[in-house]
Parts: structure tokens; C-alpha cells; sequence
């Protein structure tokens, strides 16, 4: 039934359905998982790297967190190359509410103007929609920490916190068990990695296969977006105790 409506995302299927922005939600699926935590402290990013050729030159440059403006950061699951357009056009949009106000651009307005444009590219005949979910955790005056995560559809929504990517329904249950409201960053760090060493695909987790990002208040009351190095990732993985299955192969 569905090959009479698919393809376009212009043309409803009886049911009520738009087959094509639902493959681009299926898309998302194949990559690799990111989760998102807000923490009474801050907010945490953990995503999982796909390594796909031992050969591969490792990026110096992180692969699935992306720094929008100071105040906000951004975890990637799907199509890069969607990505990079999609992270672009959200710079400028900040930027330009930055030279028009002289203050940052409130974080869930700058994710209404991104889903806006994602939205736009299920409308009209001759687009395809963007094969990409993000989850974007940031801080402003008004409602301080908060995580959004957008999907190809154009919808946005706030979470405490949330999966996107391979296996994200049991990321999602795991993370509505263990989550409580008054959690530090750092218990919010240990909780992404656990739910995250328990839904990937992998065996073992190691620095090489995760990255890590968190946004948060410095004593001044500036806001910091930092970048766990592999080094540091490694200790945390070891202290938390996460990379055991790893020592035990070696």
C-alpha cells in the first residue's frame, strides 16, 4: 500500500502518513547513538563514533558535538553531510539575532527557527527532508539548562533527557529509570555512560569509539562549552568502571 505514496513528501498516504519523512526518521536508526542529560549543574552530551576501517584517519576535530554559539551545543545522529548545512544555517541565525539584540539568542528559539527550516524541506515537491535528528543542550536567562531534541519531521521537543540514533528506545527506558531530577553533571556524565555502554553495538567502550561534551555556568557566570579530551574521557571510563570488559579481553 505505502509504494503508492512514498514517492514524494508531499502526498498523504490514507492513513494520515508522510512515508518519506519516515524513512529519514529510519535513517537515523543506522547511526550512531548520542544521549543528551540535564543536570541541576549543566548539561551533558555522550556520543558513540562509528569506526568503520581500523585505516581511517582519526578526525582531530569532534564527529557527532558541534558548538552552535557560547551558549549552546549540539549532538548529531544521522546524515553528516545534512548535518553540516543544518549547524551552519543555526551559526548565522544565531549570530545575526546576536548583532540585532546584542544578547544570545534564547536556546529554544534558535531551535524553533532550525526546525522551521527542517520543516520546509517536507512541504514542497522536488525536496528531500534531512536525514538527521539533533539533540541541542544550552543555557539562557530565561529558563536557564535545557535539552531539545529535533527530528527530520521539523518537530522539536524538551526533554530531562534523551536518545537519538541506533538503539534508542533502550537508551530511552534505561535513562527513564536511572534519571532523577536533582542530578550533578557528574552523575549525569556516569549515567550517559552506562546506558551507553549497555546499547551499543560494541563490546568494550574506549575513548576512541566515544565523545563527550558539557555545557555549563563557570564560577563568573559565564557560560562554558567543554570538550572531554581522550585522555580524560579514558580516566572517566575507568573510574566509573565502564571498560572493564576491555582490560579483561587484554
Amino acid at each position: 500500500m505505502s509504494r503508492r505514496y512514498d514517492s514524494r513528501t508531499t502526498i498523504f498516504s490514507p492513513e494520515g502518513r508522510l512515508y518519506q519523512v519516515e524513512y529519514a526518521m529510519e535513517a537515523i536508526g543506522n547511526a550512531g547513538t548520542a544521549i543528551g542529560i540535564l543536570s541541576k549543574d549543566g548539561a551533558v552530551l555522550v556520543g558513540e563514533k562509528k569506526v568503520t576501517s581500523k585505516l581511517l584517519q582519526t578526525s582531530t576535530s569532534t564527529e557527532k558535538m558541534y558548538k552552535i554559539d557560547d551558549h549552546v551545543a549540539c549532538a548529531v545522529a544521522g546524515i553528516m553531510s545534512d548535518a553540516n548545512i543544518l549547524i551552519n544555517t543555526a551559526r548565522v541565525q544565531a549570530q545575526r539575532y546576536t548583532y540585532a539584540y546584542q544578547e544570545p539568542m534564547p536556546v529554544e528559539q534558535l531551535v524553533q527557527s532550525l526546525c522551521d527550516t527542517k520543516q520546509g524541506y517536507t512541504q514542497f515537491g522536488g525536496l528531500r527532508p534531512f536525514g538527521v535528528s539533533f539533540l541541542f543542550a544550552g543555557w539562557d536567562k530565561n529558563y536557564g539548562f535545557q535539552l531539545y531534541m529535533s527530528d527530520p519531521s521539523g518537530n522539536y521537543s524538551g526533554w530531562k533527557a534523551a536518545a537519538i540514533g541506533a538503539n534508542n528506545q533502550a537508551a530511552q527506558s534505561m535513562l527513564k529509570q536511572d534519571y532523577k531530577d536533582d542530578i550533578t553533571r557528574e552523575e549525569a556524565v556516569q549515567l550517559a555512560l552506562k546506558v551507553l555502554s549497555k546499547t551499543m553495538d560494541s563490546t568494550s567502550l574506549t575513548s576512541e569509539k566515544l565523545e563527550l561534551a558539557e555545557v555549563f555556568l563557570t564560577p563568573s557566570g559565564n557560560v562554558n562549552y567543554q570538550v572531554c579530551s581522550p585522555d580524560s574521557l579514558s580516566k572517566l571510563l575507568l573510574k566509573f568502571g565502564v571498560t572493564q570488559a576491555a582490560t579483561e579481553a587484554s
